[in-house]
């Protein structure tokens, strides 16, 4: 079976064309066929799945209505609470974790009858840019099994990129879904900081993580945004405010559109290759009617020291709950190793579990975390860095006031290779340096395929809207998608 797109295959599932169980045999079998190479799932929920398609197939049989995603395969970024299904965050951590209750997100694309084959790779707690933190071993990219297929949400966009599933879900804090989108050749997208609910996401940084979808194609993203996005009231960060037509979107005209080009995101750094296919895109934009009007964001120099302080705090905040008392790993006999320990055994139970549960990236930020938080230190790091935080938010905003949306390149480099950057913590950070500014403004952005390097390696364009303007980007970016397929 030829894998067909999100709105292909939920329309011939719909018509019964195809059922749901063939859906899920060829996707268990493309599964079967490419995991093993690319380790871009790390749970396979093969039962679940086949019983997932089965009451999909009675529900049409009775002459039911079948939801918006009937019969897609989406596969979920293992930080994604399923219930009865591990979630380990790709950490020892939680290698055994099976949660009680399904995240928000999970429990939409249930009732939207689509399919969950199972969990994906990532970075450790979401916690890295090229999926090599995982503690099950990293991702490969489908273009080049020696490369990256990046981070954090690296299986995810691997299952989409390769053909396993055509959509999938990741999470994006720092650029976890446009990375490894750009890296991979997918469409990814991170919706604006609220509009998606984060009820049962294993959190990382609480306020910059964003669930959103990856896709083969704009329209694709669209429909699963429609389906996930929208209130929670378990999300007491969740917009009340009404979700718009993000599919209609697609194919919407953007003639005397008004896109700012930031001229700060195309300095030293840029591979060549990604800046020459990143202004022949902007320039077939303009050629198609669209207004390209310079832009500067003058703080985004700062959006790597800013985002490395405020996410490290978090973590360090968030991950206390892993002790190795209340739920995942404890590692046993702890406290005869700590038996002299100061604090006794309790103490020592606490640090040999954490040192043998996390990774080394994540003691790393945990560790830099809790220094910018602690006494002497917090005005000089943590509070700095939420001021430059909001100077960051309002070039955005004076930029807004010019233009509609924002293009520029979603990652300095195409996928580099595997353990290239692992020995310098710095040069994999700056991997994000595009993506980091609309996480800290709590902006829509996503990556869209645009023309290869040489070596047919996948660049990505990144778009930019302004808040709960995902209409526009989706009309700019299905666009751009057109006029590339022309």
């Amino acid at each position: 079976m030829k894998i067909a797109s999100v709105i292909e295959l939920a329309d011939r599932v719909r018509r019964g064309e195809i059922s749901a169980v063939a859906v899920a045999e060829d996707t268990l079998a493309r599964i079967d066929r490419d995991n093993g190479q690319l380790n871009a799932f790390l749970t396979v929920a093969r039962t679940e799945l086949l019983e997932q398609a089965r009451a999909i197939d009675d529900k049409r049989a009775r002459g039911q209505a079948l939801g918006p995603l009937a019969g897609v395969p989406i596969a979920l970024k293992d930080a994604l609470c399923t219930r009865g299904i591990r979630t380990t965050c790709a950490s020892k951590m939680l290698g055994e974790y099976v949660p009680p209750y399904d995240a928000t997100v999970v429990s939409r694309l249930r009732a939207a009858d689509a399919l969950l084959p199972g969990k994906t790779n990532m970075d450790e707690f979401a916690m890295g840019s090229s999926n090599e933190n995982s503690a099950f071993g990293p991702a490969r990219n489908p273009h080049d099994r020696e490369r990256t297929p990046g981070g954090s949400s690296g299986g995810s966009a691997v299952a989409v990129a390769s053909g396993m599933t055509p959509a999938s879900l990741g999470s994006d804090t720092g650029g976890s879904i446009r990375q490894p989108a750009a890296f991979t050749g997918a469409v990814g997208v991170k919706p604006t900081y609220g509009r998606v609910s984060r009820f049962g996401l294993v959190a990382f940084a609480s306020s910059l993580d964003q669930i959103g979808p990856f896709a083969s194609d704009v329209r694709g993203a669209a429909r699963v945004l429609s389906v996930i996005a929208g209130a929670d009231g378990r999300d007491a960060t969740c917009l009340p405010a009404p979700c718009d037509d993000y599919e209609g979107a697609c194919g919407k005209a953007v003639r005397g559109l008004r896109v700012g080009v930031p001229e700060e995101y195309f300095t030293g750094g840029l591979d060549p290759e990604v800046e020459a296919s990143v202004r022949a895109a902007i320039a077939r934009l303009e050629s198609d009617g669209v207004a390209i009007k310079k832009v500067h964001l003058a703080h985004t120099r700062h959006a790597v020291a800013t985002y490395y302080v405020i996410a490290t705090a978090e973590a360090s905040s968030n991950l206390a709950r892993f002790d190795g008392v209340r739920y995942g790993l404890r590692v046993t006999g702890a406290e005869e190793h700590g038996k002299h320990a100061q604090g006794g055994a309790l103490r020592a139970m606490y640090g040999a579990t954490r040192d043998t549960g996390f990774g080394d990236e994540v003691k790393r930020r945990i560790l830099l975390g809790t220094f910018v938080l602690s006494a002497g230190y917090y005005d000089a790091y943590y509070l700095k860095a939420q001021k430059v935080r909001t100077l960051i938010r309002r070039d955005f905003d004076r930029a807004f006031g010019e233009v509609d949306a924002i293009v520029c390149p979603t990652s300095p480099t195409p996928a580099f290779k595997l353990g290239e950057k692992t020995s310098d913590p710095l040069a994999m950070y700056l991997s994000d340096v595009y993506t980091l500014p609309a996480s800290l403004a709590g902006l829509p952005a996503m990556s869209v395929p645009c023309a290869p390097t040489t070596a047919g390696l996948p660049v990505g364009l990144q778009v930019i809207a302004p808040v709960l303007k995902e209409t526009t980007m989706f009309a700019l970016a299905a666009a751009w998608e057109a006029a590339r397929a022309s």
